[in-house]
């Protein structure tokens, strides 16, 4: 009797959604035979509303889930108030966890009236938790720029499957699919939800997909290329956190070097602004411009040198190394900042099986960093407690590592104690792989890049990746798939060059016209210096200034090699 109520369960089900994609295909073939009997507005609207309270089946999902059901289906007008993306259908719902402790994944995709038969799936931030809507601009998307939705293209994000009040709030990974889905999981989910509702909505899937995220959402990116390439056609990552358990070991090191000295490596506020005046009064102008941007990072490294020493030598450096005031660093101060400025070596294997390694890359403390970013002080505000990088640092360790709600993760955490659970953790939650032969034979493009002042990620995290494509792939092969790209000035939020690129625009034109992205442009949004435009380069050269022109003119610069 049971199996018999399954059977008849599944089979209305999926009657009732043939149902639904076959009204849906009849009312837009009727509406392109005749616009006068059924106005687009009407069908639009008919067809939004039929999607509401559908089941989408755990077949259609290729990862193992309970289905998903739709919570409501909002038919916005193009004059709704406070709506600037055109008229469409917002779909929200929930992807019910194959566990049944676990929490949803809830997720929404705007679906457009005069879609232009496109998708873009967006990431998320931080250790997510909060849902994305897919109604806004994507990364580091420019003010004037129209957003994805209002140019037609299918939106759709989600919450990765836990809910949160931000921050980093890691107790969702005690759960293990929850723990999975943040990992990656989510994203392919979403995804299959997402193109289920478009074929119901247009009766066709989308011509090209693209995902485009920064952060954890440029961490997710990789995770579409690496882990799901056959669903994506172009991809986009913005200063990504894709190797994230090591990325949080070393925020873990980098929180314990504030702390140490019974918290006297600590740098205050005034202090940080002294340190950060004097680095960029030494490099600023090695670029030929003195414009605030410090774009000759190497020329900067070795005039830093001094920076480092504990003698007299060092202009920042307190008389005989003691804690003097506010206008310099102790010596303690400055082995904490030596110390960020050294990668971090875990000690064991964390990829045995993959072509990473487990030493992490140096963060930069001497090439530009402000140590605010996006108004997140990295080295705290107050105290180290309150230093960006405790956050992260403290979270995954106590949460998702030991599984200890009670460790002191600065005084009693060590992860060689752990270092199966990094190893397992590392393939569930970090995507560091460089086998990208699958993305690259279907002819998938992607293009990340990342800011030279970011202090959340440091830059080099991206550099060590990008090498070790650079290792793996012919350099004409690499070129035909990859662009990497460095920007001077950019944070991870925000920065000295507050940088806006029309991404959508150059990914869309590489995958669909075959228009291969060379030396990009980006301006500032910064509200002194908004508007001003500069070259992004393609690693690792960098844009320098020609020596005549317009100083807040990118054709005033030349991008060159080291």
């Amino acid at each position: 009797m049971n199996l018999l109520y399954s059977f008849n369960q599944i089979t209305l089900l999926h009657l009732r959604v043939f149902f639904v994609v076959f009204t849906l295909s009849v009312a837009n073939a009727c509406f392109a035979q005749s616009s006068i009997s059924v106005p687009m507005d009407r069908t639009a609207e008919l067809a939004c509303s039929s999607l509401q309270g559908i089941l989408v089946p755990s077949a259609a999902i290729g990862l193992a889930t309970q289905g998903a059901s739709i919570q409501s289906a909002e038919f916005i007008s193009a004059n709704s108030p406070d709506n600037h993306n055109g008229e469409f259908c917002k779909v929200i719902g929930a992807i019910h966890p194959f566990t049944n402790n676990a929490p949803d994944i809830i997720f929404e995709v705007n679906l457009p009236s005069n879609w232009n038969g496109k998708s873009l799936q967006m990431g998320g931030g931080g250790l997510n938790g909060t849902l994305v809507t897919g109604l806004g601009p994507h990364i580091k998307q420019a003010d004037t720029e129209a957003n994805p939705l209002a140019r037609a293209y299918v939106t759709l994000g989600s919450d990765s499957g836990h809910q949160s009040d931000g921050g980093f709030d890691g107790s969702f990974f005690l759960n293990d699919e929850a723990l999975r889905n943040f990992g990656h999981e989510q994203i392919k989910k979403t995804h299959d939800v997402a193109m289920f509702l478009v074929n119901a909505r247009y009766g066709v899937s989308p011509s090209y997909n693209y995902f485009i995220g920064g952060s954890q959402g440029g961490h997710e990116a990789f995770d579409a290329v690496q882990r799901y390439p056959d669903d994506y056609d172009g991809v986009v990552a913005g200063y990504p956190a894709h190797n994230l358990v090591m990325l949080h070991l070393s925020a873990n090191h980098f929180a314990k070097a504030l702390f140490a000295n019974a918290e006297r490596s600590w740098i205050s506020p005034a202090k940080v602004t002294a340190f950060t005046t004097a680095v960029y009064a030494t490099c600023d102008a090695l670029d030929d411009a003195e414009d605030g941007i410090i774009s000759n990072i190497a020329a900067c490294i070795q005039a830093t040198a001094d920076f480092k020493r504990f003698g007299p030598e060092n202009p920042i450096r307190c008389v005989g190394g003691a804690d003097t005031g506010n206008n310099c660093l102790s010596d303690v101060q400055i082995e904490a900042l030596n110390l960020i400025d050294t990668p971090f070596d875990l000690g064991f294997s964390v990829y045995p099986d993959d072509e990473g390694n487990s030493i992490y890359p140096k963060w930069t403390p001497y090439e530009g960093s402000t140590f605010v970013d996006g108004g997140f002080p990295n080295l705290g505000a107050q105290g180290p407690g309150q230093a960006l990088q405790f956050g992260p640092g403290n979270a995954t360790p106590k949460y998702a590592i030991a599984q200890d709600l009670t460790l002191d993760t600065i005084n009693d955490f060590d992860p060689r104690r752990y270092a199966g659970r990094i190893g397992e953790l590392a393939h569930l939650i970090s995507a560091n792989s460089v086998n990208l032969d699958r993305y690259q034979a279907k002819g998938g493009k992607l293009l990340f890049f990342h800011g030279r002042a970011d202090d959340f990620i440091p830059v080099y995290s991206s550099i060590q990746y990008y090498e070790r494509l650079q290792a793996r792939y012919e350099p004409e092969v690499l070129a035909d798939f990859v662009k990497f790209y460095t920007i001077p000035g950019m944070g991870h939020i925000s920065g000295v060059f507050n940088a806006r690129i029309s991404l959508l625009s150059i990914l869309d034109n590489w995958v669909a016209a075959g228009q291969e992205p060379g030396e990009l442009v980006a301006v500032d949004a910064n509200p002194e210096t908004a508007g001003r435009t500069r070259p992004v380069c393609e690693y690792p050269q960098w844009p320098r200034y020609q020596g005549r022109g317009d100083i807040n003119d990118a054709a005033s610069f030349t991008c060159v090699n080291p």
